[in-house]
């Protein structure tokens, strides 16, 4: 398993809401640890949004015994079975934007559009 050892944070948060942002989340511990850091520092509260939800091992347990309040993943793993056991997961469809990515490189188009013109 990978495991964090470090984390920085940047800013007061002091009755802010807080999001944290990661590309994965595998088992959830360096997540939650991150989010209880944050409440400790003052957070209103705190949400996570990662690129890729694995959530394996104790991974919804963790979740649903900690501070944040929603984490939010795209649908780069289906979700339907987590999601019911963990109300606190939020998906976002990205099929239309990989699509069109695909689309834009098999006819030799600029995927750059895409970051300011992003199909909803």
């Amino acid at each position: 398993a990978l495991v964090s050892t470090q984390s920085t944070g940047v800013g007061d948060v002091t009755n802010r809401t807080a999001i944290i942002v990661d590309d994965m989340a595998d088992t959830c511990g360096t997540v939650v640890k991150a989010a209880e850091k944050l409440r400790e520092a003052g957070a209103k509260c705190v949400y996570a949004v990662m690129t890729h939800g694995v959530f394996s091992g104790p991974a919804l347990n963790r979740l649903m015994e900690s501070c944040i309040e929603a984490i939010v993943v795209s649908n780069t793993i289906p979700q339907h079975e987590k999601i019911a056991r963990c109300p606190k997961i939020q998906v976002i469809d990205i099929s239309s934007i990989l699509g069109e990515a695909i689309r834009r490189t098999h006819n030799g188009e600029s995927i750059s559009y895409l970051l300011k013109n992003i199909p909803l």
